[in-house]
Parts: C-alpha cells; structure tokens; sequence
C-alpha cells in the first residue's frame, strides 16, 4: 500500500517524503506524554549513488523548547541509494506536549565525494483533542 507523504522537500536532486501520525496507543496522555511516528522516504533524482552520513533534527515542542539531535545514518543504517532510487523508514518521537513540530537535514556524499545537505521538511506534530485536553472550569 502506497503511503501519502504529507510534506516534501528537494535538494539537489534528492527529495525527503514525511508521513506522520499521532499514535494514542503509544501515548499516556494522562501522564502528560505524547507519541508520534513517521514515515521518511529519501528519493535520488541525481545522477549519481549517494549514501547518507548523518543526520541532524531541530524538534520544538508546544511551549517553544528545541532539541537538536544529530547522529549517524538513520535507524542504525547508512543507506546507499543508486540513481531512480530510494530509501525507506520508520521512526518515532515523543513530546510532553500536544503539539510540536520538526525539521532538518541528511548529510550525503556522492560517488564524487562531494557532501551535500538535504533538507528534511518542516511538519506539524499535533494530536487531536482528548476529552481531558478539553475539560473545561465549570464557570
């Protein structure tokens, strides 16, 4: 089945998908935590292999705090990706808030050794309202 990637950013010819969805069964919303999980599909449209390095996140959440995180590859990988291709997968991110977003970057490096940053496109983390988010004072 085909995902509908939401938001979409392109690079020098490398383009980032993002799916994201709210996941309540993950999430304790009482305990004043939510879950989010997303889909990444990084598509080659240059001329050349490439094979992602790194990455680096700037996830905000709903009071405005920033948490920056790089690290190598994505989920433990450093995929390589030929020409016409692409690679795919899934992670997760948790807020102590309702809402959030993130963005940033992949660095790769082409078969000529050049690095390149590809953009990861901005998206909205938001849940949908809860009975209890709702509540209002009775007054």
């Amino acid at each position: 089945m085909e995902k509908f990637f939401q938001h979409a950013a392109m690079t020098d010819g490398i383009t980032v998908r993002v799916a994201v969805n709210f996941l309540p069964e993950q999430s304790r919303i009482e305990a004043g935590k939510w879950f989010w999980v997303y889909h990444i599909r990084i598509e080659n449209h240059s001329d050349q292999v490439v094979q992602l390095l790194s990455r680096c996140w700037k996830i905000t959440d709903g009071r405005g705090m920033v948490n920056e995180i790089e690290g190598e590859g994505v989920v433990g990988e450093q995929p390589v990706i030929a020409p016409g291709g692409s690679h795919d997968y899934v992670s997760g991110c948790p807020l102590t808030t309702p809402s959030g977003s993130m963005e940033g970057h992949y660095v790769l490096r082409g078969e000529d050794g050049v690095l390149l940053e590809a953009a990861i496109p901005f998206f909205p983390l938001a849940a949908p309202a809860t009975e209890s988010s709702d509540r209002r004072a009775p007054y």
